[in-house]
């Protein structure tokens, strides 16, 4: 039987997207929920998996080609059989048997599952791949030693030790062989960076930026973090950072000051009484800011898995674009990377955002004392046709002060 597979839906607003790169050629086998394609839309770019396993008897779109969704992409020669019980806003018709349905939307890879040519991942060697960016097709080419040619953590590893030297080496290769000096290379703008330069000007256009700064003493948060880091990975599986407290003290000091949580519309103010924080994410080639929804419900470890979890599955293409949209305030930590102070640009429709520096050890007058204190510095970008300066400096200060008061014998 043929099965015809669709541009999926990504989104309630998201009506076509762009394919980036075909994974799998016409003639190959794929198993189901196996990687296929990659495809950008105006708000992330996605992994897709085939909802059947089978051969591919033909590729309908090329790469490059923006395709409405609902339109086919790939036909699909398979013997599975198709499941019936699907909304009809997610079916995907069949070429010999239209009735038949099969759901469109891209799957979370489970752990421990098959990839290509139906071999067998463990939930360890799936959760190195993620952590790693190890997408299915690369893992796809690691050698295993286990039975059957399994790939085993010893062998994901080995690959790991070995992978970043064959990068670099490749990429100075590609730099020296290609390019000489005085000459220039010309890179087409790929589908992320364009929407983020278009989104970036359309901010700046319509916003009035004005930017404000101030230091905090993460002395207290710095002492949590110590005592309670141990715990914490071997609980949850994964680092406490500082984001959590971050994201915390900014819903608190929100509440406090509604118009930071708002927008303009037309001669409207929209005041947000829910808290979606947009986390800013570097991705490889580009920037997202996909949203912890509803942050006000959840605890200090709660926000610490959400803001874990978007950054996961934003560097390995599992987001979703509906967790892109109905953010209500951001923060961009451009600390991470060592920056100190940074400015950033208001992400739209929203009137503020919140950058966050690195955290430096210096030297402070307290009580009169010269002292070394951890000290980060928060920037605070309003938009000045709604919130004034006073009114921002107070809104910065309030998160300073919610930061600085962490009881440091506290545990998590």
């Amino acid at each position: 039987m043929k099965f015809e597979m669709v541009m999926p839906k990504m989104g309630e607003s998201i009506t076509e997207g762009t394919i980036l790169k075909w994974l799998k050629k016409a003639g190959e086998t794929v198993g189901k929920d196996e990687i296929i394609l990659e495809i950008s839309t105006d708000k992330v770019d996605s992994e897709i998996p085939t909802p059947v396993p089978g051969t591919i008897v033909e590729l309908l779109a090329a790469e490059g080609e923006t395709v409405e969704v609902g339109l086919p992409i790939a036909v699909i020669e398979t013997d599975a059989q198709i499941e019936t019980s699907v909304p009809a806003d997610e079916r995907a018709e069949t070429v010999d048997e239209k009735q038949h349905q099969a759901t469109e939307a891209p799957v979370k890879k489970p752990a421990g599952t098959k990839g290509s040519a139906a071999r067998f991942y463990s939930p360890v060697v799936m959760n190195i791949a993620a952590q790693n960016d190890i997408s299915m097709n690369e893992l796809g080419t690691i050698p295993g030693s286990g039975i059957n040619g399994r790939v085993t953590k010893k062998d994901i590893l080995a690959y790991l030790k070995t992978r970043g030297a064959k990068q670099a080496a490749a990429a100075v290769q590609t730099e020296t062989a290609f390019f000489g000096a005085g000459e220039v290379e010309v890179i087409p703008l790929d589908n992320m960076r364009r929407k983020i330069a278009e989104h970036m000007v359309h901010s700046k256009h319509t916003s009035a930026h004005v930017s404000l700064y101030t230091e905090v003493d993460m002395n207290n948060i710095f002492h949590i973090r110590e005592r309670n880091k141990a715990s914490f990975k071997r609980k949850q599986g994964f680092n406490l950072t500082y984001m959590p407290f971050i994201v915390e003290a900014t819903v608190k000091a929100l509440k406090e000051y509604p118009l930071l949580n708002a927008e303009m519309d037309k001669d409207d103010i929209r005041i947000k009484h829910f808290y979606n924080i947009g986390i800013a994410v570097a991705v490889e080639n580009g920037l997202i800011v996909p949203n912890v929804f509803n942050a006000e419900e959840k605890s200090l470890v709660g926000l610490a898995r959400a803001i874990h979890d978007l950054a996961t599955r934003a560097r390995t293409k599992k987001l979703q674009p509906d967790e892109l949209a109905n953010g209500t305030f951001s923060i961009s930590n451009f600390g991470v990377y060592g920056t100190t102070v940074g400015f950033p640009i208001i992400n739209q429709p929203q009137v503020a955002i919140l950058g966050v520096g690195a955290i430096k050890k210096r030297p402070v007058v307290i009580n009169d004392a010269i002292a070394i204190r951890p000290i980060m510095y928060l920037a605070l970008t309003i938009d000045h046709r709604l919130i004034d300066g006073a009114m921002g400096s107070r809104f910065l200060e309030r998160i300073r002060e919610l930061l600085e008061e962490y009881d440091p014998e506290m545990d998590i």
